[in-house]
């Protein structure tokens, strides 16, 4: 691997340097990243290489081009804010022809971007102030990209969040019942056709242009947060890769989604799954607190709708997943798909009861 790695940095338009160490961070599960030690005339210096799925990401040239834009507007952001930024954003190399990316030679595309030291990621949460820290520094992105104008980005994934064609999915899936477990499942589908307006809300509202188009994330789960060590501070937003236009409402629901339910999103005990209002309250603590006046009073109101609606999305994907015989979520076991559907539904349905609490809390934070 060390061999690869080394021919693969040397595309890169950074100093020269020889690879003296390569290890791999098993974290994600998408592409294959390593932390990667370069000796330099200048000293030793580590770099992050990965090389990228192209299955999940096929269009590499508008994956790249959405990270180099937004990482350079954010850059600039920072040293407006007298900021230093090599600790704040993540800084991305082109190669030496001025590619965002290169390719190895079994065709297989690489990208290099700066190590933040001092740091960690967290695959699990102490508690509420650190989510409420958690909240805030997705709130901060969201608030520091709020000038940026989304219309630039491409699609990386188009209809990642258009939960209306999600439902639609579903429901050729459905009608095609190619793996025959259409009919093990009749609860289930009755949860989904009965929440068809629901799936429309957010889509509609975006396109009527009530409320608007912004930069999101769109995967605002814990451990995509560079933590610092001293601190304990939100320093760097990573995992870029689904950068794209969308809604603050998606992030804001994700993370919610993620953090704030009581058990693991394929727990099997639908008795201990609900949402922890403590933990929704810290979030969003952090979250509206950073951008109150950076985006309109109506996304703010709205935030808890789309916590509802993202957690129905996942359901649905889960459930579609099952009827089409498991081809893109991995599972561990046996009906694992239809379990985490069952899982998101419980979930769906404890929002609903507490919707107008939800929605209390949020417009306590708005004054």
């Amino acid at each position: 691997m060390k061999e690869i790695v080394q021919k693969v940095f040397s595309r890169f338009d950074v100093e020269p340097g020889n690879v003296v160490r390569v290890e791999q961070c098993f974290n994600g599960h998408i592409s294959r990243t390593f932390f990667v030690d370069v000796l330099h005339a200048s000293g030793k210096k580590r770099y992050v290489m990965q090389e990228v799925n192209e299955y999940v990401f096929p269009d590499m040239d508008t994956l790249m081009n959405n990270i180099f834009a937004v990482t350079e507007f954010l850059r600039k952001k920072a040293v407006e804010n007298g900021e230093d930024p090599s600790r704040t954003v993540l800084r991305f190399f082109k190669t030496k022809e001025g590619g965002l990316y290169c390719r190895a030679e079994d065709g297989k595309p690489w990208r290099m971007y700066d190590y933040i030291g001092g740091a960690n990621t967290y695959n699990s949460c102490p508690g509420p102030d650190f989510f409420s820290e958690v909240g805030r520094s997705f709130g901060r992105f969201t608030k520091e990209l709020a000038q940026f104008d989304a219309t630039v980005l491409g699609e990386v994934i188009p209809g990642f969040h258009n939960t209306a064609s999600r439902f639609d999915n579903f429901c050729k899936a459905l009608d095609k019942n190619v793996a025959g477990r259409k009919d093990k499942i009749p609860e289930e589908i009755r949860f989904v056709l009965d929440r068809k307006e629901t799936c429309e809300k957010i889509v509609k509202m975006l396109a009527e242009g009530k409320i608007p188009l912004r930069v999101t994330h769109n995967d605002t789960k814990l451990n995509n947060i560079l933590i610092d060590d001293k601190t304990q501070k939100g320093i760097c937003i990573i995992d870029l890769d689904t950068i794209m236009p969308g809604s603050v409402l998606y992030d804001f629901g994700d993370a919610i989604r993620f953090g704030a339910s009581t058990a693991a999103e394929d727990e099997t005990d639908l008795d201990k799954v609900g949402v922890d209002m403590e933990m929704f309250s810290a979030f969003s603590k952090g979250y509206v607190g950073e951008l109150k006046g950076f985006i309109t009073d109506e996304e703010i109101r709205l935030l808890p709708l789309g916590a509802l609606v993202i957690t129905l999305e996942t359901g649905i994907r889960f459930l579609t997943d099952y009827l089409d015989g498991d081809k893109y979520f991995h599972i561990a076991r046996e009906n694992h798909n239809l379990d985490r559907a069952r899982n998101q539904f419980k979930l769906v349905a404890d929002m609903e009861k507490k919707m107008s609490e939800m929605e209390k809390i949020i417009k306590g934070f708005m004054k």
